[in-house]
């Protein structure tokens, strides 16, 4: 007789080894009922979700039947679009796991259970069901929710995130605390992707976790989505950048296999000894091996289920509530496939399933243009194209990325080098060792990772590259208040991490114009390492750069010229003297301006707050008749140019730094110079370094980060008039 289980009663038969096979067609269980057909917009949602209103809490959906939870899904998918079609943010991911996000908060019971998103940026479903879709429309602005879990948010966000790799690590530390506590549940499950899922972390913890034996659940979303974007050209060809999704990939069940495990695993059930039930388990589990793979994760310690189709409700629900029942302490990865940006056909035609997005108009998913189009390009696309040129002329020249090819332009500099172009997938720490044995063999790697993810490669910077004095050529994109990304994000440490190590040379530009000037300057330094920051957004164009900065130019040179290292320069001196070349003005030649040393101020900048110290300064002069305001650029930190401090400390009473870091950056390099060189003993000169506060940054516009911070133009003058006497500051008196 033939006998046909499902997967949950499957599971509940055979307690001791699951398998799940995707349900046929599961695609058409989360319908995409639109107004428009499948194959062509306009594409909307349903007009009322009785459902999804009626839910505040995961409590108040635990009396939902399979119908209703995926209706719930379908109306979630659709609330997730129309908010972030509003605001912008992180899309295709928590399109993709929408169905699993309702699985699962039907199934457990959080804030006492633990649910960890690695991550997080697929967190939006989640948000939505713990009491915050009321919230969205503040979606990653100044005030409202973040796009990431934050635990001071919610109690339902067990643990925050924003960077990858983290979740398993965290989930097991819940569990043996859970156990040591004695608390009457314990389930911790944490979701990590095939991207999160290359990084090493994430091995350590499965290591560890299935060597205590620690009771908690892996879900492996399985989206073939690795790097940003998947597709990128590069010496791995345009497949996912990882040798595990290539072999996560092969999990999906075959029909032959399929058959394997049904006849295995009834026979199993069939044989009279206990003995060769035990041996015919173990031939089994290695017959899974062959086929699925599933081995890898057994050796660690835990048990493997699946693969499992993660938009199939019913299927998923079973098996969560099978594995929540379990009395096993045993850790199980649970292997389920995803489809990044499930049920909306834009963004599943977009080359990066539209991943992070703007505004975008819900019926077509094409993205808005801003208003005001910038004048220039990004200075991550200004980076790229100039290593391009780099690299044309040097084929020493390759290019690294840890999993982020678009943010760092190496998506560009794949396409025309694809040979040269390596991504190591969410592993900063071999990138930046793998760079390091590069150059040992004379290549000049460019490893390219934004300043915040520099941090998980630390150790390697030092042990690898700079005790070696190796010519790598570590460039930082993000550097700076990064804006709506918020405190995970932002890149404000990488001065003060990377200022207190010998050997590295550390610069960043002003302008685009520097940006390239530096690239070309790293491309030809082979004397030791090289670090490049820049920060997230765009140039100035011809215009500004002529009218505030003062170069002569019509248009922005093609190519970067050689800098000498550790030489900074003055931009701007009392009167509005610009000294870049452009026609200078005759004001100082007429006035009386900065007569007395008392007088004369200094702004030295380093990073694109050059910007900021210029309108500052002319606001100074335009304020006070007597005031002469000089502002100079660093260019470099590390080796930083003495003989330019020692000029500014002669000529002015007032030396105020400026930077786009933390304090231990820049300002802290400038001021024990000063000290130790004793440019400060007489007491003529005032020093100020104005730097980021000590204090995390919520997301917001760039703008309004650095309004909070205290580093805009309007700031930069208040300093310098308070330090030049020139307004009084108010004394608080006591009550």
């Amino acid at each position: 007789t033939k006998m046909r289980f499902t997967s949950a009663a499957l599971l509940a038969l055979l307690p001791s080894a699951y398998a799940f096979v995707p349900a046929k067609n599961a695609q058409h269980n989360t319908a995409l009922h639109m107004s428009g057909t499948e194959s062509g917009p306009p594409y909307s949602g349903p007009k009322v979700k009785p459902l999804l209103d009626s839910v505040n809490f995961p409590s108040d959906m635990k009396r939902f039947d399979i119908k209703e939870l995926k209706q719930l899904a379908h109306e979630l998918r659709w609330e997730v679009l129309e908010n972030v079609s509003k605001t912008g943010g992180h899309l295709s991911s928590s399109l993709g796991v929408v169905e699993m996000t309702v699985a699962l908060h039907h199934v457990f019971d959080m804030p006492e259970d633990d649910i960890i998103w690695d991550v997080s940026h697929q967190c939006y479903p989640h948000k939505m069901l713990t009491g915050r879709k009321d919230k969205f429309s503040t979606l990653r602005q100044a005030g409202g929710i973040s796009g990431f879990c934050k635990r001071k948010e919610s109690e339902y966000d067990s643990f925050g995130a924003g960077h990858s790799t983290t979740s398993i690590s965290a989930a097991q530390g819940m569990s043996i605390a859970k156990s040591m506590l004695n608390k009457r549940k314990n389930n911790c499950i944490a979701i990590i992707g095939d991207g999160a899922i290359t990084g090493g972390m994430a091995y350590e913890a499965m290591n560890s976790a299935g060597y205590l034996k620690n009771r908690m659940i892996v879900i492996l979303n399985d989206n073939g989505q690795v790097s940003l974007p998947t597709g990128t050209q590069s010496a791995g060809g345009t497949r996912p950048a990882s040798q595990l999704s290539t072999y996560t990939s092969q999990l999906l069940v075959s029909k032959p296999f399929q058959n394997v495990r049904d006849v295995l695993k009834n026979i199993n059930q069939l044989l009279p000894s206990e003995t060769l039930q035990d041996v015919n388990r173990r031939i089994d589990e290695y017959t899974r091996g062959l086929i699925s793979g599933g081995t890898l994760f057994e050796e660690l310690g835990f048990y493997y289920v699946g693969p499992v189709d993660g938009h199939d409700m019913e299927n998923l629900v079973g098996i969560l509530e099978t594995l929540r029942d379990s009395d096993s302490t045993k850790p199980v990865l649970l292997h389920v496939k995803t489809e990044k940006g499930h049920g909306y056909p834009p963004a599943l035609a977009a080359a990066d399933k539209m991943h992070g997005v703007g505004k975008f108009d819900l019926g077509t998913g094409v993205q808005f243009k801003p208003s005001k189009p910038p004048v220039a390009p990004s200075f991550t696309s200004i980076f790229a194209n100039s290593l391009i040129d780099e690299a044309t002329e040097d084929r020493s020249i390759v290019a690294i990325t840890a999993a982020m090819p678009g943010g760092t332009g190496l998506d560009i500099f794949g396409r025309r080098f694809p040979k040269r172009t390596f991504d190591v997938g969410i592993a900063e720490q071999h990138a930046v060792t793998m760079a390091a044995g590069m150059a040992c063999e004379g290549l000049k790697p460019f490893c390219c990772i934004y300043s915040t993810f520099l941090q998980r490669g630390y150790d390697s910077v030092v042990h690898d590259i700079a005790v070696q004095n190796l010519p790598v050529r570590i460039i930082m994109d993000r550097a700076g208040l990064v804006g709506n990304d918020g405190p995970t994000h932002h890149g404000c440490y990488d001065l003060a991490y990377l200022g207190c190590i010998p050997q590295l040379k550390i610069m960043s530009p002003s302008d685009e114009i520097e940006l390239k000037n530096m690239i070309a300057t790293c491309a030809k330094y082979d004397e030791g390492p090289t670090c490049l920051r820049y920060p997230r957004g765009s140039g100035y164009g011809p215009d500004k750069l002529e009218k505030l900065f003062g170069y002569d130019m019509d248009a922005v040179p093609k190519h970067g010229e050689v800098l000498e290292m550790g030489k900074g320069r003055i931009v701007r001196k009392g009167g509005n003297k610009l000294l870049l070349g452009a026609k200078q003005t005759d004001e100082g030649e007429k006035t009386t301006r900065g007569k007395d040393k008392k007088d004369r101020v200094c702004i030295l900048s380093f990073g694109t707050r050059l910007h900021e110290s210029l309108v500052a300064a002319n606001e100074i002069e335009e304020a006070d008749p007597d005031l002469a305001v000089t502002v100079a650029d660093a260019r470099f930190m590390k080796p930083l140019d003495v003989d330019l401090v020692r000029e500014l400390a002669a000529e002015n009473s007032v030396i105020v730094t400026v930077e786009e870091g933390s304090i231990g950056g820049f300002g802290d390099h400038v001021l024990h110079f000063l000290t130790l060189d004793g440019l400060m003993d007489n007491g003529d000169l005032k020093f100020r370094p104005m730097v980021l506060p000590d204090q995390y940054f919520e997301a917001a516009s760039q703008y309004e980060q650095y309004e909070t911070a205290g580093l805009n133009a309007s700031h930069i003058k208040g300093t310098v008039l308070r330090l030049a006497q020139k307004i009084k500051v108010p004394v608080p008196q006591e009550s």
